[in-house]
């Protein structure tokens, strides 16, 4: 108990002395919505809930953040955002191009599954708006360059048997299951190579657990990730490749992989004799945490 309280004293020691002298090179805003976020009073924020993991000067090698050669190597060892090099996956911008503020606020709200990133709901949206404008202070780039526009994002056609059978054909004709494997599970012939921009191992997305991306939860944040792609990761973006029809033909394909979440496109393809037939042949062996899935 001791020395549980030595080391929070110790924590509000260091932030109060260091976080003072870390100061901003400049002063950034961050708009969301009618909000708007100032990086000064951010900067009591982030030393208080993120430089543990995000670093001090926020490169990511903070002192929670186990590095290579740990236990959690290699898939759940993953490196927290370094803000200095300002390469983010989840956007509404095209690939290569600065996140718009909403986008980094959408992160902290709704946190990165399958990481230690946890959703920051429990701040004030003004805190959040706050922490957006700080961030924004680490790298130049938020100085040089602007934000890209969001891509548009039609409305999804109506769902259809053939819209998946398309989708799995584009599926097969992109390669796709090279990373993710033929059955969405993660585990294709590339996947034991791939690494990150800060050369650290990266897994595909296992479509057979869960329900949620690391980018969001809708058939909309689906559309994005592969329209956007997921910059400092293997995961290119789809934009020149195929057209938005054929994006959601794919969409309604990737929702009959997640065969533990009970979706309409699931429940449709289930409907089908071949389908159906490869649903079965996906279904989840072993205890229920999954542990029966090879991965």
């Amino acid at each position: 108990m001791r020395t549980n309280n030595l080391t929070r004293l110790l924590m509000v020691v260091t932030t109060l002395l260091v976080a003072p002298v870390l100061a901003s090179p400049q002063q950034m805003e961050s708009h969301i919505g009618k909000v708007t976020g100032h990086s000064e009073s951010g900067k009591q924020l982030f030393y208080r809930y993120c430089w543990g993991c995000h670093g001090f000067r926020g490169d990511g090698n903070g002192e929670n953040w186990l590095a290579p050669g740990s236990w959690l190597e290699p898939y759940l060892n993953i490196q927290p955002r370094n803000f200095v090099a300002a390469t983010f996956k989840c956007r509404s911008t095209p690939t290569g191009n600065l996140p718009t503020d909403q986008d980094l606020y959408n992160s902290l709200v709704r946190g990165f599954v399958n990481s230690a990133m946890p959703s920051w709901i429990t701040l004030t949206e003004q805190n959040r708006a706050d922490l957006v404008a700080f961030i924004k202070t680490f790298s130049a780039r938020w100085k040089n360059d602007k934000p890209g526009d969001p891509i548009n994002v039609p409305p999804e056609p109506k769902l259809s048997a053939d819209s998946i059978k398309h989708g799995q054909e584009l599926f097969q004709k992109l390669e796709c299951w090279k990373c993710h494997g033929q059955e969405g599970r993660g585990d294709g012939p590339s996947a034991s190579t791939l690494t990150d921009s800060n050369d650290q191992p990266i897994r595909p997305y296992n479509f057979a657990v869960g329900s949620r991306f690391k980018c969001g939860a809708t058939n909309q944040d689906l559309y994005k990730i592969f329209m956007t792609g997921l910059d400092g990761t293997p995961m290119p973006s789809f934009a020149d490749v195929i057209k938005p029809e054929d994006a959601w033909d794919l969409v309604h394909f990737l929702r009959t992989l997640q065969v533990t979440h009970k979706s309409p496109e699931l429940t449709l393809w289930g409907s089908t004799k071949e389908g159906a037939a490869q649903i079965a042949s996906r279904k989840i062996s072993g205890t229920p945490t999954g542990s029966g899935i090879k991965q």
